[in-house]
């Protein structure tokens, strides 16, 4: 069990979640890839902001994290992008914004801060190709990112 989900130290980690969240305007959460699971990560704080969250899956954390803050800024300085939207990264793939059919199953720090009728969207990412997950062929059949909603129109 990571350190953060620990019952023992919960109480803490949310406090240091608050402190940043407080500090920066949002964090970015990131969990590591398991033998069951892609990495992934989301943000914890644009609720603040009466935002949605935003959430990545498949990318490394670092990555990821890098995406993430640059549409969290982008979201609170702007406006946030809206579900169906196709938005073209200078420095990466296409992304298709689908919102998250049920946040609080996946954002658990989110919606320790939030409540859980946060609202999320996903940033879901074209593979080399510029083909997305819904496609048979996406990462030539090799799969490695959950779509955690339904596009628009879809």
């Amino acid at each position: 069990m990571c350190r953060q989900c620990d019952d023992s130290d919960r109480t803490g980690y949310l406090e240091r979640l608050r402190d940043g969240v407080a500090d920066q305007g949002w964090l970015v959460q990131g969990i590591e890839a398991s033998e069951l699971y892609p990495p992934w990560a989301y943000t914890i704080g644009l609720s603040g902001y009466g935002l949605p969250e935003l959430v990545v899956t498949g990318l490394p954390v670092l990555k990821a994290a890098e995406l993430l803050n640059d549409l969290a800024s982008h979201a609170v300085h702007a406006s946030p992008p809206s579900p169906g939207e196709r938005i073209p990264l200078r420095s990466g793939p296409l992304i298709e914004v689908v919102p998250l059919a049920e946040p609080s199953a996946h954002l658990v720090f989110a919606v320790a801060l939030y409540g859980p009728e946060i609202r999320a969207l996903q940033l879901v990412h074209a593979d080399s190709r510029g083909r997305f997950p819904w496609s048979p062929d996406f990462r030539d059949g090799r799969g490695g990112q959950p779509v955690l909603g339904v596009r628009d129109g879809a």
